[in-house]
């Protein structure tokens, strides 16, 4: 009785010559076809948990926040600011590691152009990380500082203008920012204010142009967000009254505003901030305080649980996906909208309140 062991040697004629070459080329060259397409780059990249970093501790034996020529406090507990490992940034990832991670509960796979324009390089995306965390650590001091009451400089410059916007044509490129409606411009949250009291109707707005003052006038438009916006690019300067350094240059992007600001505050504040207790959270925030949503929020609450983490800091606006896919055991969330906020929470928890006393991402 043959087997398929020795089904080769009963007709060995079948298999020899060009026929089995060509056979054996055809299933190598398949094979070969098969392999290159698992390793060549997919159009998705990954999301995966980061490690966390505490905003009030140290990276590598410095102080992750420094703060020279004002007085700073004992700190306690800690206050992680916590990160995304983005994998395949800007080609793609291999369709192996694609469908590996599809598999991965704790990964999250993305369309490659949903996450960066078509072309983008390396050296772009590491640009404008870089830039991103600059802008939200200079954000962060100043909304601590605004939040504590201590006096600073902010000046808002016109960096480029909406195309076919109410702007076009009145405002320029370098205008600076002085008053809008009779009211100084000091920062973005109350140059929101004055153009949201208006309603949409024309705004005088005055402004340091080559070196003298003019007067414009501009029809604010309605954003999606409800908010009211000139049609402007705008940069944003700052003249502290001390210095604040931030010692983290492995990490790039905005998200990591709102924990900066806590940590900022819990050195400049005499109160102990957290009672000894373990926090983290994420968000990007503005010089007023205004807390914005991130991406990779599930990837950062596994993360944060997986460093021992009690409670989460979760921006409002990250609360669908929140509830979506869901909250590790032992962590509890709190949403934020603002800096108040945040520290209204921090406080309350640090001192043995309830989480069940403060807003949470189950609020309708």
């Amino acid at each position: 009785m043959s087997t398929p062991d020795t089904l080769p040697a009963r007709r060995p004629a079948r298999f020899e010559g060009p026929r089995r070459r060509t056979l054996l080329v055809s299933g190598l060259l398949a094979g070969g076809l098969a392999l290159a397409g698992l390793l060549l780059p997919a159009p998705y990249v990954v999301e995966s948990p980061g490690p966390t970093f505490n905003t009030i501790g140290e990276v590598d034996g410095q102080s992750l926040i420094s703060i020279e020529g004002e007085r700073t406090f004992p700190v306690s507990g800690q206050l992680d600011l916590t990160t995304v490992y983005v994998t395949g940034a800007p080609n793609g990832v291999g369709s192996l590691d694609a469908v590996g991670s599809w598999l991965n509960p704790e990964s999250t796979v993305m369309p490659l152009d949903l996450v960066y324009p078509p072309g983008t390089t390396a050296e772009e995306v590491d640009e404008e990380n870089a830039a991103a965390m600059t802008s939200s650590q200079e954000a962060a001091v100043a909304a601590a500082l605004r939040e504590l009451g201590i006096g600073f400089t902010e000046e808002l410059a016109v960096a480029g203008i909406v195309p076919e916007s109410a702007a076009e044509g009145r405002l320029r490129e370098g205008d600076i920012l002085l008053t809008v409606d009779g009211e100084e411009v000091d920062g973005l949250g109350n140059l929101r204010e004055v153009l949201n009291a208006g309603g949409g109707e024309a705004a005088e707005i005055t402004v340091r142009r080559s070196g003298s003052e003019a007067d414009v006038e501009v029809v604010p438009t309605e954003g999606e967000n409800g908010n009211y916006q000139l049609g402007v690019f705008l940069s944003t300067s700052f003249d502290f009254p001390f210095e604040v350094s931030i010692a983290l240059e492995s990490v790039g992007g905005p998200s990591a505003g709102l924990m900066f600001a806590l940590g900022i505050i819990d050195r400049l504040d005499e109160e102990d901030l957290t009672g000894g207790r373990h926090f983290a959270g994420t968000g990007t925030i503005d010089s007023s305080g205004t807390v914005g949503p991130i991406g990779g929020i599930r990837q950062k609450l596994i993360g944060a649980a997986d460093a021992g983490a009690e409670f989460f800091l979760a921006p409002a606006g990250n609360c669908g996906e929140v509830l979506e896919g869901g909250v590790p055991d032992g962590l509890e969330v709190v949403k934020v909208e603002d800096l108040a906020g945040a520290l209204d929470a921090v406080r309350t928890l640090g001192a043995g309140g309830s989480p069940d006393t403060l807003p949470r991402c189950t609020d309708s």
